[in-house]
């Protein structure tokens, strides 16, 4: 793989350090640019940002592969994160999120309405992530076809780390409906065969919660990175339970999501 680019948000906290740890530690498995990022809303703030940021920069790990630049913005995370990665051609968006807490509990985390406001895929992470060689990627889809935009980028994970993807779907009762599901399956079946990646497609009973279905898939299969499309046809996103608890899931793995209505690049 050539030069990427990734945008790492940084909020001058522990959560900010994990994305930018991640970020280098995927870096080191291909040739990357790092811009470094924090957002103002208060331009006398520009300056002392940038200087926190360029000591962040001096502290972390040095390595070949990536070259970590700073940025500072005035702006605010909604709109301008994802602005700033369509006009600098980034691939991907690493940050990291405080999960959801407080009046988050009852309005829906930050971190989808940050989500939903890019064209280019996040790689969410949290403060507890750890830092291991992804091994089995989860990748729960559903009937529509904008949940189908995400195998390709977790197939780009799974030659990144040599990793076994498991595409989970729920049941069709319905014989239309079944038949589509096996069209579908049969779809990313041919892409991943095509691309050497190994994978396994699993069926899952119908019914309940499927979030809870798809954490328990992650544990009893021991997955370590978890991968979905963001198709909500919700007119308040932050509402949107299921993308929320995958993103904020309780086992702190990282999860990449793209917001597939606009989604622009689908590789990375």
């Amino acid at each position: 793989m050539g030069h990427n680019l990734y945008i790492v948000p940084h909020d001058f906290t522990a959560v900010g350090d994990s994305a930018l740890t991640y970020a280098i530690n995927l870096g080191k498995k291909v040739k990357t640019e790092i811009q470094l990022i924090h957002i103002v809303a208060d331009k006398t703030k520009l300056v002392g940002a940038k200087q926190k940021l360029e000591k962040i920069v001096d502290s972390c790990e040095k390595t070949e592969n990536v070259l970590i630049t700073t940025k500072v913005i005035l702006g605010n995370i909604f709109e301008d994160i994802g602005r700033l990665a369509k006009k600098e051609g980034a691939q991907l968006i690493i940050i990291g999120t405080h999960g959801v807490t407080g009046m988050q509990k009852i309005f829906g985390s930050n971190i989808i309405k940050v989500v939903t406001s890019s064209e280019v895929p996040f790689l969410i992470v949290q403060k507890s992530t750890k830092l291991e060689n992804v091994k089995r990627i989860i990748v729960p889809i559903d009937m529509t076809r904008e949940s189908l935009q995400i195998t390709n980028l977790a197939g780009d994970v799974s030659n990144i780390f040599g990793a076994e993807i498991h595409v989970i779907v729920e049941k069709q009762t319905d014989e239309i409906f079944a038949k589509r599901l096996t069209t579908r399956i049969a779809m990313v079946k041919d892409q991943y065969d095509e691309r050497n990646i190994k994978a396994t497609f699993s069926l899952i009973d119908a019914g309940g919660s499927y979030q809870k279905k798809v954490i328990d898939y992650t544990k009893k299969n021991q997955g370590d990175f978890i991968a979905l499309s963001y198709h909500s046809e919700s007119l308040l996103p932050m509402f949107d339970t299921f993308a929320q608890s995958l993103l904020v899931n309780e086992l702190n793995l990282p999860c990449l999501i793209i917001n597939s209505k606009s989604a622009s690049k689908l590789n990375f």
